[in-house]
C-alpha cells in the first residue's frame, strides 16, 4: 500500500480544516519531473509505509477536530499558501517518526532577511530543508501547452516556469549560504538536503483543451477554465448540473456542502448576471449528492474574464507573495 490508496479519504471526512489537512498530506504532486529534486514530506516516515497508520490519525482528527482549530488559529492566515504550509507543519509535527526543527526561519545578514526556510525537519533520511508550494494553474489556449510559461495563476501574476525558477534558483540555494549554514549549524550538525513540493491543480482551457506542461505528473489534479461570455454556451451542455462558488479559503480539498449551504438554481443566476465580464476569475464546483444528502464536489472550474489574461500577464515577474 501507499499513500495513493487513501486517495479518497478527505471525501469521507467532515471537518473542513481536517479535510484541508488531509488533501494536503495526499494530494499528488504537479509534476513527476522537475528540474530540482521534488521530495514529499513524509516519504521516509511510517505513515508513508503504513497508511492506515496515517488514516486512523486522519479520521481521529476528524473526530476531535479542536486541536486542529486551536493550533491554526495562533496565527493569522491570510494567504492560502500560508494556510497550506501550517497544515504541513502541523502534520510534521505530530508524525512519530519526524522531528520537525524549524518552521518559517528567516535567514539575515547584516541586518537584511536573504529569505526563510519554509521547513527544516529530521527523520531515518537525514535533516531536509524542504519548500512548500501549492498552485493553481490555467494552460492558455493558444501555443505550446507543453511549456511551463503557458501555464497561469488565475489573477495573471505568475507562470509556472517563474515558480519552478524562483524555488530552484533562489529558495532551494539559499541552504548553501554562509549566513544560513551559520544558522543550520545551531540547530543541527548534520548535512542538510534541500527538496521542494509542489501540488496544486492544472486547468484547461474549455472547449479546446491544451497539451499538458512538460514533466506534469500523469495524476495530477484537474480541473477546466472558460470566459464568463462562453458561460451559457458551457452550461446549455449540461443544464441540470448543479455549480456553485467556492470561496477562496477552501480552495484545497474538495467541496462538500451541506443541503442547507446549497445553492439554489436562482441564487446562482442572480451571482452570475452580478458578476461584471472583467469580474476576478471565480472557483466553482459541479456537485452531486451522496447517499447521506450531502453534496460532493465532481468536478472543477474556474470562471475567468473575458479579456483573460490580461495584458502583460505573460511578462510580468513572479509576484513576492
Amino acid at each position: 500500500m501507499s499513500l495513493c490508496s487513501l486517495s479518497a479519504l478527505p471525501n469521507r471526512l467532515q471537518h473542513p480544516q481536517v479535510r484541508d489537512l488531509a488533501w494536503t498530506i495526499l494530494s499528488p504532486p504537479l509534476l513527476s519531473e522537475a528540474p530540482q529534486c521534488q521530495r514529499h514530506p513524509l516519504s521516509a516516515s511510517c505513515w508513508n509505509s503504513d497508511p492506515e497508520r496515517l488514516a486512523n490519525w486522519l479520521r481521529q482528527q476528524d473526530a476531535e477536530p479542536s486541536i486542529l482549530e486551536a493550533w491554526l488559529s495562533l496565527h493569522r492566515i491570510r494567504r492560502l499558501g500560508l494556510y497550506y504550509e501550517r497544515l504541513w507543519q502541523y502534520a510534521l509535527s505530530h508524525a512519530p517518526d519526524i522531528q520537525l526543527l524549524a518552521a518559517n526561519l528567516p535567514i539575515r545578514q547584516n541586518g537584511s532577511t536573504l529569505g526563510e526556510l519554509d521547513l527544516l525537519f529530521c527523520d531515518d533520511q537525514g535533516v531536509h530543508h524542504l519548500e512548500l508550494a501549492v498552485k493553481f494553474y490555467l494552460g492558455l489556449a493558444q501555443g505550446d501547452g507543453s511549456r511551463h510559461a503557458h501555464w497561469l495563476g488565475p489573477g495573471s501574476h505568475d507562470r509556472l516556469d517563474l515558480k519552478l525558477d524562483h524555488m530552484c534558483q533562489r529558495q532551494l540555494p539559499l541552504c548553501t549560504q554562509p549566513a544560513t549554514l551559520a544558522v543550520l549549524a545551531e540547530l543541527t550538525g548534520r548535512p542538510v538536503q534541500s527538496s521542494f513540493w509542489l501540488s496544486g491543480y492544472l486547468f484547461r482551457p474549455w472547449p479546446q483543451s491544451c497539451t499538458p506542461p512538460l514533466g506534469a505528473n500523469p495524476h495530477h489534479l484537474q480541473g477546466r477554465w472558460l470566459r464568463q461570455a462562453d458561460w451559457p454556451r458551457f452550461q446549455s451542455e449540461t443544464p441540470d448540473a448543479v455549480w456553485q462558488p467556492i470561496a477562496r479559503s477552501a480552495w484545497l480539498a474538495p467541496a462538500r456542502v451541506t443541503q442547507a449551504e446549497l445553492w439554489t438554481a436562482n441564487r446562482f443566476a442572480d451571482w452570475q448576471a452580478a458578476n461584471p465580464a472583467q469580474a476576478r476569475a471565480q472557483l466553482l464546483a459541479r456537485l452531486e449528492p451522496d447517499a447521506s444528502g450531502v453534496w460532493l464536489e465532481q468536478e472543477r472550474l474556474f470562471l475567468v474574464a473575458d479579456d483573460w489574461p490580461c495584458n502583460g500577464a505573460a511578462a510580468r515577474p513572479l509576484s513576492s507573495t
